[in-house]
């Protein structure tokens, strides 16, 4: 089914979503699942292992959130704990021989200094990242 119209972003997502092509001035836009069953059993990657790095990986860009450089297999972050903090807490940090959590996790949204990591910044691995030696799934030229 195609469909001419112009429409908001919201209505343009909401299509989208229902997996509806578009065309916009000729041009076809389709779901991002392409030809994919919805259905379907997703494909089971293989599971790499994460790299390990002394003194940590270089930053691709001055305020870039530091890639993790050891292993989070076992490392669980919940409502409840967050087994980073055992190493990389103020209290912990020299012992541990870890960097420390940045003064950044401590602000409100108002600025305000909490004496704990905010919850905005409780779940560490939305912005670090552990790394694997492996193909990039997408072409990239950054």
């Amino acid at each position: 089914m195609k469909i001419k119209l112009f429409a908001t972003a919201t209505m343009v997502g909401a299509l989208v979503m229902l997996q509806t092509p578009i065309v916009f001035a000729g041009d076809e836009v389709t779901s991002l699942r392409g030809a994919n069953d919805l259905n379907a059993d997703a494909k089971i990657f293989d599971k790499k292992k994460q790299l390990k790095k002394e003194g940590g990986f270089e930053r691709a860009w001055a305020l870039q959130p530091p890639s993790i450089p050891h292993s989070i297999e076992k490392d669980r972050i919940d409502l409840n704990g967050n087994t980073c903090l055992r190493c990389h807490s103020k209290a912990n940090h020299e012992k541990e021989k870890a960097p420390v959590v940045g003064d950044s996790h401590f602000l409100t949204r108002e600025g305000k200094t909490l004496e704990k990591v905010s919850t905005r910044r409780w779940f560490c691995n939305q912005c670090h990242t552990p790394q694997v030696d492996t193909a990039p799934l997408v072409e990239n030229s950054f």
